[in-house]
């Protein structure tokens, strides 16, 4: 058995996925109904009523998917405003990022990222074999586009671009990416939480034969246990991906979950309008604890080096108070955590429990 595996999987280091609900309460002691969950950027609000009626209702689950996603895709190229032909869902962007790999990483190919990012794109680069290749940002998290320029060789295939990037929540300016596009090199930019930001390359995929644009459902729609995603590709490379994509890699209710999603709209965007004032009034009030450091942010998110203390012990106490934040302490993110947006009573009780640390400490 050990044979028959590629000898550089041995070495291979997985990514870390978040713990479940269940399995917070249990390594806290907190019952699951009194579990704040503040580190995975999900949607607290959940999906459309509208989602959860027609899956309710839905008489096709014994039948496989639509291969295709016909009809998910004509609802996208309305949302978008893009043609179908450049649309294709995935099982989450995830599996877009992992076939676009597939596409076009051989071993020994060199992949730009720009760190601190967005770890999948390295694990899907690793795993083709490939070589990532970090161009790291500067002290505000911006990228450097010179020297992206700078690092592209011969061997170069692409660049992954997250805008906004996670976990630092800053978007790239599109005069960026056009700079980027210049080299001739293929640019995928990741906009997974585009309607937090507002700010999008999309219309600009019909005209560059170089640029890729990912998108998700899981976070202004609320789907994220439903897994699917899509991506606004160039023709030519929208048909490979449906050459080479496990044939019903979308499920039934994931496709009829993007239909009616993009069918309530309205109310999908006031829920991406309350997590977007809860963002500000969460920003005031960590600025407020003094134990934090906000930075601005254009996502469902906020990156918050700590200055007061150090994060993993503010992590554990906030565990056990029922309270889960993302720690982070890689090159450029050292000492810090990363809090989602949650309601605002979410909000109340993450102060609070700051405030009784402050107080603990002071």
């Amino acid at each position: 058995m050990v044979k028959s595996i590629r000898p550089r999987l041995h070495s291979f280091i997985g990514y870390q996925p978040l713990a479940p609900q269940e399995a917070l309460s249990q390594s806290s002691g907190v019952p699951v109904e009194k579990i704040i969950k503040l580190d995975g950027n999900e949607n607290p609000y959940g999906c459309s009523p509208r989602v959860q009626e027609a899956l309710a209702h839905y008489s096709g689950y014994h039948l496989y998917p639509d291969p295709t996603q016909y009809v998910a895709r004509q609802a996208l190229s309305d949302y978008v405003g893009v043609g179908t032909e450049h649309l294709v869902l995935g099982s989450g962007s995830d599996e877009l990022i992992d076939l676009i790999c597939r596409i076009c990483v051989d071993p020994g190919d060199k992949v730009i990222v720009c760190e601190p990012t967005f770890p999948m794109y390295r694990f899907f680069v690793d795993l083709c074999g490939g070589l990532t290749v970090n161009v790291p940002r500067n002290p505000q998290y911006d990228v450097d586009v010179k020297a992206v320029k700078a690092a592209i060789d011969g061997d170069t295939k692409m660049i992954f671009l997250a805008s906004p990037n996670n976990p630092s929540g800053n978007s790239i300016p599109k005069e960026d990416v056009l700079s980027l596009l210049e080299a001739g090199i293929l640019v995928v930019v990741d906009e997974a939480y585009y309607e937090f930001s507002g700010a999008t390359v999309a219309p600009l995929v019909p005209s560059y034969e170089n640029l890729i644009v990912l998108r998700s459902f899981s976070k202004w729609a609320g789907l994220a246990g439903l897994r699917v995603g899509y991506g606004i590709f160039p023709q030519s490379f929208a048909e490979m991906l449906f050459k080479i994509k496990p044939p019903y890699n979308v499920n039934a209710a994931a496709q009829l979950a993007v239909v009616e999603s993009l069918a309530d709209i309205d109310y999908l965007k006031a829920t991406v309008d309350a997590i977007l004032a809860e963002r500000e009034r969460l920003s005031t009030l960590l600025k407020a604890s003094k134990i934090l450091k906000p930075l601005s942010s254009e996502a469902n998110f906020i990156l918050c080096p700590v200055i007061k203390g150090e994060a993993p012990s503010i992590l554990q106490k906030l565990r056990r108070e029922g309270v889960f934040v993302r720690y982070y302490n890689s090159p450029g993110l050292e000492n810090c955590l990363r809090i989602s947006v949650g309601k605002p009573e979410h909000t109340d009780a993450l102060i609070e429990a700051l405030n009784r640390l402050g107080e603990k400490d002071g």
